[in-house]
């Protein structure tokens, strides 16, 4: 199969120890990724969840917006989570295979990416980096669980998410001030700040450990049968995808009040877990099958995906926030050219660099720090001169 990985006897793994459905779908996350993180370099914190509340002056502003609601906010993120765990896994196991102390490597492996985390949150208040590396910890504690105990936890951390929705809803209702949450003009009540980033938080770990076991049930990897994954998408998405379409229905005929400012979050949150499952299971489909330039190149990105969620926040912050933070003229609409534009330039950078190198530069950092001694960087040169 297109996904079947080896394993090497010593040191970080090889590149022909990779798992390609991994790299393919984490390539597709980290691009899809700044889809909605665009909003949030550009526009108040507000602007993210209400599309009212910001760069929406056109139809086609809206279209965007709306599209962003139903098929990227949360879904992209859902899939990188479920990566993440599925990685924590893979690092313990391989680290175990080549007799390293694999519980404590990677403990000192993810202390190293909340050190990352930290300064990137320092750049940009969505850092979800700090997110990952705690729920690594969680997940670390909570892995010897049964596949199935495994999953419910995930999923009973998950909902804690709408929970906490619920829970602002009806402060909201009793007259407590959204603030930035959803408008601009109004004062924070800190309870539902804390209610918000509760939520924010739940859900990665949440995914974190689901994605944690189903790799160890074979399904992160491409290990089922093409049957499974057509039934995963098309149920996953036709739910994922309605709930969070309803939820934008939700919202908008509340006409984006109070009223329905978080209620109308819900059936977003309770969409993410199937649809991203859905996306996870197109993507192994198309892994499986013939090899093209477009997967090699996001393949390529996957591999870099540090690196490249990183770039994306410095290119963003820089371009979007310092550079045209006062443009008025650049709504919802004009952001896509700068994605459009990023994606462009890490489709073309990833594997131009990884044809000189054998890791991102930021993955090459990371895997020094975390095996304490100087990785091989450069790739040698062929003296034939062919590729």
């Amino acid at each position: 199969m297109a996904a079947q990985s080896q394993t090497t006897d010593a040191g970080p793994v090889s590149e022909h120890a990779r798992i390609t459905s991994l790299d393919l779908i984490r390539g597709v996350a980290v691009l899809g990724i700044l889809l909605m993180n665009a909003v949030s370099f550009k526009f108040v914190a507000a602007a993210y969840y209400n599309i009212s509340a910001g760069g929406s002056a056109t139809w086609l502003d809206w279209a965007v917006g709306i599209f962003g609601e139903v098929f990227i906010d949360q879904k992209f993120m859902g899939m990188f989570s479920l990566l993440f765990g599925a990685g924590v896994i893979l690092f313990i196991d391989r680290a175990a295979q080549r007799g390293r102390r694999a519980v404590l490597l990677n403990l000192w492996r993810n202390i190293l990416l909340l050190a990352i985390g930290v300064a990137h949150f320092m750049l940009w208040y969505g850092d979800v980096l700090m997110i990952y590396a705690l729920s690594a910890f969680i997940l670390i504690a909570l892995r010897r669980l049964p596949n199935k105990a495994l999953l419910t936890v995930g999923v009973a951390v998950f909902m804690l998410s709408l929970v906490s929705d619920l829970y602002g809803q009806s402060l909201v209702n009793e007259g407590a001030p959204l603030g930035g949450i959803w408008f601009t003009s109004e004062a924070e009540d800190e309870t539902l700040g804390n209610l918000s980033w509760l939520a924010y938080i739940a859900r990665g770990p949440g995914m974190v450990l689901i994605g944690a076991a189903l790799y160890r049930m074979g399904f992160m990897d491409g290990g089922k049968s093409r049957e499974t994954y057509r039934k995963t998408a098309a149920i996953g998405l036709g739910t994922g995808l309605t709930l969070a379409a309803l939820g934008v229905v939700i919202t908008a005929l509340g006409d984006y009040s109070r009223d329905v400012a978080l209620i109308g979050q819900v059936p977003n949150n309770l969409g993410t877990i199937p649809a991203s499952l859905g996306y996870v299971s197109l993507i192994i489909l198309w892994n499986n099958g013939a090899d093209s330039w477009l997967k090699r190149r996001l393949r390529a990105v996957g591999r870099m995906a540090l690196t490249n969620y990183l770039s994306q926040t410095i290119m963003g912050v820089l371009m979007l926030t310092t550079l045209l933070g006062d443009a008025d003229s650049l709504n919802r609409s004009a952001l896509l050219v700068f994605v459009v534009a990023v994606w462009a330039l890490q489709l073309w950078w990833s594997q131009a660099w990884l044809r000189r190198f054998h890791f991102g530069p930021a993955e090459w950092l990371w895997r020094c720090a975390t095996y304490r001694s100087l990785q091989p960087l450069r790739r040698p040169r062929n003296p034939l001169g062919t590729k």
